[in-house]
């Protein structure tokens, strides 16, 4: 831990220079200088609002959001992933308060207070960040650690609704703060990821997959495999995305997810339809094979569009495997021709790109046709994330970059393209 005075005086000197270059990917003077302004913000925010002597320790902990790079809905039939993390992150001061309670104000929003002598699920506390913070704290208290007592000043530009896992930047943030600051630092990033999950879970009452977790915490690019869900299989992939000449874009297609529970909810439903046809749970389970063979009885008993979504799933697994291989022996062209057929997959068979109950509202299939336009046959799009509203994922040749964006722009409204870069770091400890 460091003086918080001690931090701001090194932070303007450019002590942390080399270290927020690093985890924040800054190429120019204008995006360091940001960086070293929401340290300055969360540090000063800090003292400002728990009334600190500027002498109290302290220290800066991150978590980062998250772009899914293959395996478009694999996760919750126990497939394979790629994701990884992205340079925009939930970033907290924090320091303990010798108190039993949890103190987190996160900027634009009220303070959240969490009594640890009660850390049981509270169902009004449902859809909130309260929730997310109780949930870990219990959680990591199970695994027999002692949580006392913090106050920490958060700012996050993971935005949310933009598709890059906001939820998850906070549950990894926070349980970094609890590890670094009571448990020695033990907690490794998979188990940072299934607190962060049992988290959103229990407490805040999503039933999401582990992804967006695991990709949070563990950092860089990450090949997941599912198989065993309580034990998953991580491994970091190392590419430099840096040297591909293209750059990460994430379009906002500003299409609402309201209305949209029961097209999301069909997805799996009908996936462990065609998995229990077999007797299975999921369809990672079941032989291809077989599947294939039972094409015209699974058509008749669940209709075309199961059967067309599970084609999907056991190609996307195998993609989600080919683009990680491809990363790792450097071949982006590879990467890029895969995750294209994962884009075309995910439009033709998935079927995630728009409501078949909402026709005339499609600004998902606008927003791939536009990018199609503006990357001619060069780089890559495809729908990003659970699909139907939300974001759209593009690589986009560097040099086409600032016209790529202005077409966007100028179809979907001015701010709905953000470049991004894949981070190197997952949930840290930035500065203690």
């Amino acid at each position: 831990m460091i003086p918080c005075s001690t931090l701001l005086d090194t932070l303007s000197a450019g002590g942390f220079d080399d270290r927020l270059r690093h985890v924040y990917c800054c190429t120019g003077e204008a995006e360091l200088e940001g960086a070293r302004s929401r340290v300055r913000a969360v540090a000063e925010g800090f003292l400002r609002t728990f009334e600190r002597p500027a002498d109290t320790p302290v220290g800066i902990f991150s978590g980062p959001g998250r772009t899914e790079l293959g395996g478009n809905h694999t996760d919750h039939q126990h497939g394979r992933v790629l994701a990884a993390s992205v340079n925009l992150d939930a970033l907290a001061c924090a320091a303990p308060n010798g108190t039993s309670a949890i103190r987190i104000l996160s900027e634009g929003y009220p303070l959240v207070e969490v009594n640890l002598s009660d850390l049981i699920p509270d169902e009004s506390e449902r859809d909130s960040s309260v929730a997310l913070v109780r949930g870990v704290a219990a959680k990591i208290s199970s695994l027999g650690y002692t949580v006392k007592g913090f106050d920490a000043y958060v700012c996050s530009n993971v935005l949310g609704g933009s598709g890059l896992s906001s939820s998850a930047a906070y549950e990894v943030m926070v349980g970094v703060t609890i590890s670094h600051l009571f448990c020695h630092d033990a907690l490794t990033a998979v188990q940072l990821a299934q607190i962060g999950q049992y988290a959103e879970n229990v407490y805040f009452g999503k039933p999401c997959g582990l992804m967006d977790q695991m990709a949070s915490a563990v950092g860089a690019a990450v090949s997941i495999d599912f198989a065993d869900i309580a034990n998953p299989i991580v491994k970091k992939v190392e590419y430099d995305f840096t040297s591909s000449g293209h750059s990460l874009c994430i379009i906002d297609t500003r299409a609402s997810h309201a209305d949209l529970t029961a097209e999301y909810a069909a997805i799996p439903a009908e996936m462990g339809a065609v998995a229990a046809h077999f007797g299975k749970t999921v369809l990672r389970e079941v032989d291809e094979v077989q599947f294939n063979a039972s094409i015209p009885e699974l058509r008749k008993k669940f209709g075309d569009r199961a059967v067309l979504r599970a084609l999907h799933f056991f190609a996307e697994d195998k993609r989600a495997a080919e683009e990680a291989d491809a990363l790792g022996a450097g071949d982006f062209a590879k990467f890029l021709r895969v995750a294209d057929a994962s884009g075309r997959s995910s439009y033709m068979y998935l079927q995630n790109i728009y409501a078949s109950s909402q026709p005339k509202e499609q600004a998902v299939a606008v927003a791939l046709a536009t990018a199609e336009q503006a990357l001619g046959s060069e780089g890559m799009c495809r729908v990003h994330g659970g699909g139907f509203a939300g974001t759209i994922q593009a690589f986009v040749p560097n040099g086409k970059l600032d016209a790529f964006k202005a077409r966007l722009e100028s179809v979907l409204g001015e701010g709905c393209c953000l470049i991004l870069s894949i981070r190197p770091e997952g949930g840290v400890v930035l500065i203690d």
